[in-house]
């Protein structure tokens, strides 16, 4: 069951588009801004909203990590931003001029790509934040984008119906005419599917258009057969235009948007519609599913964003935190390991781990040594991170499997404490949780509402020698 659990109104136009990072949520309007929300409880970040575009703004999106944010806008331009802060990190102008109307980070954060009105499409260097290659495309407006989840290629959907693909030397390998009256969106599943005939992996595309239809393809992109692009059926229940479609982070359901003010939920392994959401009261602009927790947001006209939460009993967006329990660790595979990855901002470690075939035994396996000589990861800030992580990991294992002492839990977050800090009030919480309590402006006790006389936390070290000791027991 899908529920309504938030609506943002802060736009004060029509909201044109929205993107999750794993803490955050990005929407972008005619109003010509970006504002940027927390997923702990949708409070708008202290920088937003991000002002900079000079007209509309049309797209937005995360890097793979999260630290950057790219915006375009009819202005002509695509921004960077940096996340930690909103600082605008880079203005890259389209070559041309012509209104920016899609942009897309490459899934290593190599590239960034901006599709214009005029058909030029512009790969950037992320690095150097330079021009690396362009090009056009054959006819109309260059609308909407999807890069392969290897990163080798990406996809461009125009005005004129046609889908292109495209390989990092930004050579045009494919051209298709997928929608007669034009492309509105396009999304590529992160997760490969066999073909079951010839044991290839595909990976689904969904394009949507002004004819109505979503449209769901294979498409194979292999060196020694070059690019594929199979139609696989076309996804009905719209009666008006579908201006938004994307996938959930496993591939399991996809979500489009429409002129028909509603919004639909699919499955894409048998096209059956699972939600039929008819909140807007105006043409849905946008839609996303968020990359490792149960929720979607969807845009409006209407000027607003819906938030909707998930049952976790039925297919998802992606593994989560919470899905966990559900698949031991020890069993899961590198695709359950690669959504833990991206989950702790370790995205750019995905097709490392891939390369080494590291499944949730190998994960749990992993030391400092293997790290550094296996897997060659040579910062040692990093390999500790990972190293970090993977005690977390470890210590959710513990905590599934055994009841936890109630005092050794944080009040707030209701999970093992591993810096615990007690406050005025005289409770103890874990410190990045009364922190993020305290930086959201409140000024009350999580635990009697009363006001909290000092803002001061003090480290309460018996409680974290009591927790070590616990735990420690708990591994013999």
């Amino acid at each position: 069951m899908a529920t309504l659990i938030h609506t943002l109104s802060d736009h004060s136009d029509d909201v044109n588009y929205c993107a999750f990072s794993s803490s955050c949520l990005a929407t972008c309007s005619l109003d010509k801004t970006i504002r940027v929300y927390s997923l702990n409880n949708f409070a708008e970040l202290p920088y937003s909203p991000l002002k900079g575009h000079t007209y509309a703004v049309h797209c937005c999106c995360f890097s793979p990590s999260g630290h950057l944010l790219a915006s375009c806008s009819t202005d002509g331009t695509t921004m960077v931003w940096d996340t930690r802060d909103g600082r605008m990190l880079a203005v890259l102008e389209q070559p041309s001029g012509s209104p920016v109307r899609v942009c897309r980070f490459s899934p290593e954060s190599t590239y960034l790509v901006s599709g214009a009105a005029d058909g030029s499409v512009v790969l950037w260097n992320v690095q150097s934040l330079k021009l690396y290659r362009s090009g056009n495309v054959k006819d109309g407006s260059l609308v909407a984008c999807a890069f392969s989840p290897n990163g080798n290629f990406f996809v461009t959907g125009s005005s004129c119906g046609d889908l292109t693909i495209w390989d990092d030397k930004m050579r045009c390998l494919y051209n298709e005419k997928a929608h007669d009256l034009g492309v509105t969106c396009c999304d590529i599943s992160s997760q490969p599917v066999s073909d079951g005939e010839h044991g290839f992996r595909y990976f689904q595309m969904a394009s949507c258009g002004q004819d109505n239809q979503i449209k769901l393809w294979l498409i194979l992109f292999a060196d020694f057969l070059g690019v594929e692009l199979k139609y696989k059926y076309t996804l009905s229940g719209h009666s008006a235009p579908v201006l938004a479609c994307a996938f959930s982070y496993d591939g399991q359901m996809l979500v489009s948007g429409s002129v028909d003010k509603c919004v639909i939920i699919h499955e894409t392994s048998t096209g059956n519609t699972l939600h039929t959401l008819s909140r807007h009261t105006r043409y849905v602009t946008t839609c996303a599913f968020a990359p490792h927790s149960p929720l979607l947001a969807t845009g409006s006209m209407d000027k607003t964003v819906n938030i909707w939460q998930f049952d976790l009993k039925q297919p998802s967006a992606g593994n989560t935190v919470e899905n966990e329990s559900k698949v031991a660790v020890e069993d899961w595979s590198e695709d359950d390991v690669s959504a833990w990855l991206c989950a702790q901002d370790f995205a750019d470690f995905v097709g490392l781990f891939k390369m080494n075939n590291i499944d949730g035994k190998e994960l749990l396996n992993l030391t400092k040594e293997s790290l550094t000589n296996e897997l060659k990861i040579e910062s040692l800030g990093l390999r500790s991170k990972v190293l970090q992580k993977i005690e977390e990991l470890k210590m959710k294992m513990i905590s599934a499997s055994v009841t936890i002492p109630d005092e050794f839990l944080c009040p707030i977050t209701r999970e093992l404490m591993k810096d615990p800090v007690i406050a005025a009030d005289g409770y103890s919480y874990e410190k990045e949780a009364i922190e993020n309590w305290i930086s959201n402006k409140r000024r009350s006790s999580p635990m009697t509402n009363l006001p909290l006389h000092s803002l001061m936390l003090t480290p309460n070290r018996t409680l974290k020698m009591a927790i070590s000791r616990w735990l420690e027991s708990q591994q013999k």
